[in-house]
């Protein structure tokens, strides 16, 4: 009975609810952190590579894919541009039309494929070329050879590739360039395909390209300090 009347007290309802009314420490202190923002999940799928490989994520500050560059000169310029490589485009040209070993050696060496680079390209290039022109009548074996330069040449430097240039002048296969894999296999595809059709045009412009970009490997050579002693001196006495 006396718990009963207790229960039913108003001077204990009105302390129950002053008690429910005081604020929670922890809740106070978890209102006054501020929101935290999920972290957007990451996608490795979604990530390419550039010319060396890497991830094109990875290629700019802000994580936005890298662009890929267009060629410094075209396919058909076989003379170069009137700038100060202008010298060089007409050596390239040269060499392209009389004696495309020396230009794809020379590109093979400047591409840094490693010692004695030049003569292991040039001379199978050379054996081929003869081959070709001796019982097909043209330069039709070395292609097959050379055309991994081109390849090696945009990707290095994260050009574009033929197939890739198409879309964008025309238009189309627009989703067909999105995938990296598809892309890749036709770019090669139009790699060789350049090298089989205008194999010259396309030595002449990986030339002017690489010697555009890199110097000749015998110009990375260290300086060297050549100590020179001093000449003989006399001691001399002076004439009042």
């Amino acid at each position: 009975m006396g718990n009963d009347h207790e229960e039913s007290s108003p001077l204990l309802t009105k302390q129950v609810n002053a008690d429910d009314k005081k604020p929670n420490p922890t809740e106070t202190f978890a209102q006054t952190l501020p929101p935290t923002k999920p972290s957007p999940p990451v996608c490795a799928s979604s990530f390419g590579w550039t010319a060396d490989g890497l991830p094109l994520g990875h290629g700019s500050v802000v994580g936005e894919p890298m662009g890929r560059t267009q060629w410094d000169s075209s396919l058909f310029a076989c003379l170069g541009r009137n700038d100060e490589f202008c010298s060089s485009d007409l050596e390239v040209c040269l060499l392209g039309s009389m004696a495309p070993c020396v230009l794809y050696g020379g590109n093979a060496e400047r591409l840094g494929s490693g010692a004695g680079s030049f003569a292991n390209h040039c001379l199978p290039y050379t054996g081929l070329y003869l081959i070709g022109n001796s019982f097909f009548g043209y330069n039709c074996l070395a292609p097959w050879f050379s055309y991994p330069s081109r390849t090696a040449i945009r990707r290095k430097f994260n050009l574009e590739g033929s197939c890739e240039a198409f879309a964008r002048s025309c238009g189309c296969c627009g989703s067909f360039v999105e995938d990296e894999l598809q892309r890749e296999h036709c770019e090669t595809a139009c790699d060789f395909a350049t090298h089989v059709f205008c194999h010259a045009c396309a030595l002449c412009q990986e030339g002017r390209e690489l010697r555009r970009r890199l110097p000749h490997p015998g110009f990375n050579a260290q300086p060297v300090l050549v100590m020179i002693p001093p000449g003989e001196q006399t001691m001399g006495r002076s004439v009042p």
